[in-house]
């Protein structure tokens, strides 16, 4: 008899294919689930199978959930322009439930679902726990915590086993996302909006894979949320401040004025919204420089044995490394003499 084997969904993801390869660096055979065909051949190199599902179309979805023994859910629409916000609750909300729903015909016994830190957004009195006040202040927080909530509400009800991972704020070796802010500090374009104050709670994306591995072996643990993050939070500047120094440049001294960039922010996205456009500058960016995320996840570390491989300067590191073994970063004396023509004109 072959090894049970485990469904990911939104294995193209950056997530999503993290987890796929470390699961299969486990010895784990993963079915791959993604969308969008053009993922398929990409994601035939590290898993067992692949297939195509939509979150919409249910039957799609029992087909990829036959013969799994357990289904590690990540898909979601993350942020975009276009599609109006009835699609977040669409793939966020009922998607979770259409994968339950699939998951439980096809008789598989437990699903770990992905939410995220943000049905807590900012943080009044960090560090949170698991009990902090649920606060989402944009469509896909309020989208991920409905699922969430329909999520939980099948395993108290014993209609399926599961749990729920928050993570933190995601990065890790290449997440083009966190690379602009790296490009940014190597080139001195990068600036504050506010002190810089804020803290930032970083959670290595190779941390949640396995912490998605761990919460699915443990099942003796059901219907319990988890806060996933890294072994420290810090503040922005801080965290801006170890990335230029291990990039040997200067660090980022730059601070503009919070009501001025919020109007300019608000103005940007009711222009190009309606037009279908990503706006360049939009609110939440803004938000990202003022609000406390910081976590306690002790609870995680006692129930399910989580633990952070690294610290925060050896999580930057790798990701510098990988940046500059695919040529998106320049080496250090290149960042250097970047840094100092910017200065000099």
């Amino acid at each position: 008899m072959s090894d049970p084997i485990f469904l990911v969904t939104g294995a193209g993801g950056f997530v999503g294919r993290h987890l796929v390869e470390h699961l299969a660096r486990h010895g784990v055979r993963v079915r791959a689930m993604v969308r969008n065909p053009a993922q398929v051949a990409d994601l035939e190199t590290i898993a067992e199978e692949v297939v195509i599902a939509d979150l919409t179309q249910p039957d799609s979805l029992r087909a990829a959930a036959k013969g799994v023994a357990g289904v590690y859910h990540i898909a979601a629409l993350f942020r975009q322009a276009g599609g109006g916000d009835q699609l977040f609750f669409d793939i966020n909300a009922k998607g979770v439930e259409n994968m339950l729903e699939a998951a439980i015909a096809e008789g598989v016994p437990r699903l770990v679902l992905c939410s995220t830190n943000g049905v807590h957004s900012h943080i009044e009195n960090p560090p949170a726990d698991e009990n902090a006040p649920f606060n989402p202040t944009d469509v896909y927080q309020e989208s991920k915590l409905e699922g969430e909530k329909i999520a939980m509400r099948y395993f108290a009800e014993g209609r399926i086993r599961g749990a729920v991972l928050r993570p933190a704020m995601i990065y890790g070796p290449g997440d083009e996302r966190i690379g602009k802010m790296f490009r940014m500090i190597a080139k001195g374009r990068f600036f504050y909006i506010g002190k810089g104050q804020a803290f930032c709670h970083w959670l290595d994306v190779r941390d949640l894979a396995e912490a998605f591995r761990l919460a699915m072996i443990h099942d003796e643990v059901n219907a319990e949320a988890f806060l996933i993050a890294g072994r420290e939070y810090r503040t922005l500047k801080d965290s801006a401040d170890e990335i230029a120094r291990q990039l040997g440049v200067r660090k980022p001294w730059l601070h503009l004025p919070v009501g001025p960039m919020m109007l300019a922010a608000r103005l940007c996205e009711a222009i190009c919204l309606p037009l279908g456009i990503e706006p360049p500058l939009f609110p939440r960016r803004v938000s990202f420089f003022l609000k406390h995320r910081a976590f306690d996840i002790s609870k995680a570390q006692r129930l399910l044995n989580y633990q952070p491989a690294q610290d925060f300067p050896g999580e930057i590191a790798d990701i510098i490394a990988d940046f500059r073994a695919r040529g998106l970063m320049p080496d250090r004396a290149a960042a250097q003499d970047t840094t100092r023509k910017i200065h000099e004109t």
